[in-house]
């Protein structure tokens, strides 16, 4: 692809000798699971985020797993959350053994719709998981008035949206608890999976710090049923080696999307997201709507001119097969089904060169005939 969706090999060869400084270190310690490399990158995270406790754990899909567990939801519990995400927002409420409640969206943001949520509620319901969509804040106010007058746990699927944040509070610190992802894609990435989670809480920290090592109390005691989901140090070296360089990328990707916005709003084909003015975005995914069915075809107009486009989430999780078997996958939801055939999103990266980006505003011009 002349334009890739991502370009990790530059971002790789900019960082080439940190990286490799990382590595060595890690080698060097012997130490390569927890130990002090993933002390020093949670303290380095607390602080960005603004929260007392992170805990490093392998992936943001077991942050999403651990947390529910520490939180002690499971069978007979219902979690609601948005139909409109990745696969493992969802599926973490299942592998506890919780009853998973899709709520529609909100048809200008795409996440959850606070007012729907409120009245979805039922006897059963002990959490709210909000999906901070391509990077863009939840309106975890209202939806922390909800959690707070219904007596609920707020957790936040941050997965796309490290150092994005609402009212100057940093995504991941509004809820009881934040899961992160550092998937090698997202903005800040590992050298493979990684996860983080955020809290507040001592006690739940603690029991997080516990779980992920299998329920032990690190004296040879098991307290309770936990899991492998322990970060190694060589994803915390790497990820404390990037992380000076979090805000440059931040500032780079809203360049380019500022950019975008000015090139296509003018398109009547083409819906914008649109920030809020109490938002600060990462510019993880720049998403736009295509009207009139026409999204696939821009996207095999654009996959002609060597542009990478990534589709975010179509089918909705309620219309995909494993949820259906679940027994709650048959709710009409049609923000979320409406939206799905539209979305597109487009190449950027803080490597993403200008005239890149330039190909992929006049690729898109030419196929709506400008």
């Amino acid at each position: 692809m002349r334009v890739p969706f991502v370009n990790l090999q530059a971002q790789s060869r900019e960082l080439s000798k940190d990286l490799a400084s990382a590595f060595e270190r890690v080698v060097a310690s012997g130490t390569f699971v927890l130990g002090s490399e993933v002390a020093d990158f949670e303290r380095r995270a607390a602080a960005h985020i603004g929260v007392r406790h992170t805990v490093g754990v392998s992936s943001g899909t077991d942050a999403l797993v651990v947390v529910l567990m520490a939180l002690g939801i499971g069978p007979g519990d219902e979690v609601v959350t948005t139909p409109f995400t990745f696969v493992s927002t969802a599926e973490a409420v299942l592998r506890v053994g919780a009853t998973l409640r899709f709520v529609d969206v909100d048809r200008a943001s795409l996440a959850l719709d606070p007012a729907l949520v409120e009245s979805a509620v039922t006897p059963s319901t002990r959490a709210i998981v909000a999906v901070h969509l391509y990077g863009r804040p939840a309106r975890m106010d209202a939806l922390g008035d909800v959690a707070g007058r219904r007596g609920l746990f707020l957790v936040e699927d941050a997965a796309q949206a490290y150092g994005s944040s609402l009212k100057g509070r940093s995504v991941g610190a509004w809820g009881h608890a934040g899961c992160f992802s550092f998937f090698p894609s997202k903005l800040l990435g590992a050298a493979g999976d990684a996860g983080l989670v955020a809290t507040n809480d001592d006690q739940l920290a603690g029991r997080l710090r516990r779980l992920r090592q299998h329920g032990s109390d690190g004296e040879g005691r098991y307290g309770a049923l936990g899991g492998n989901f322990r970060i190694d140090a060589l994803q915390a070296a790497v990820l404390s080696a990037k992380m000076p360089h979090v805000e440059r990328w931040i500032s780079r990707r809203r360049e380019h999307a500022l950019a975008y916005d000015e090139a296509f709003r003018s398109f009547p084909e083409l819906s914008l997201m649109e920030s809020s003015a109490d938002e600060s975005w990462n510019g993880a995914i720049y998403t736009v709507r295509v009207r009139d069915g026409r999204r696939d075809s821009l996207r095999r107009h654009l996959a002609e001119r060597g542009i990478e486009t990534r589709v975010y989430y179509d089918p909705p999780l309620h219309r995909q097969p494993v949820f259906a078997t679940a027994g709650c996958g048959q709710d009409m939801l049609p923000e979320a089904e409406r939206a799905a055939p539209e979305v597109l999103s487009l190449p950027l990266c803080p490597e993403l060169r200008n005239d890149d980006r330039e190909l992929v505003v006049t690729s898109v011009a030419s196929f709506f005939g400008r």
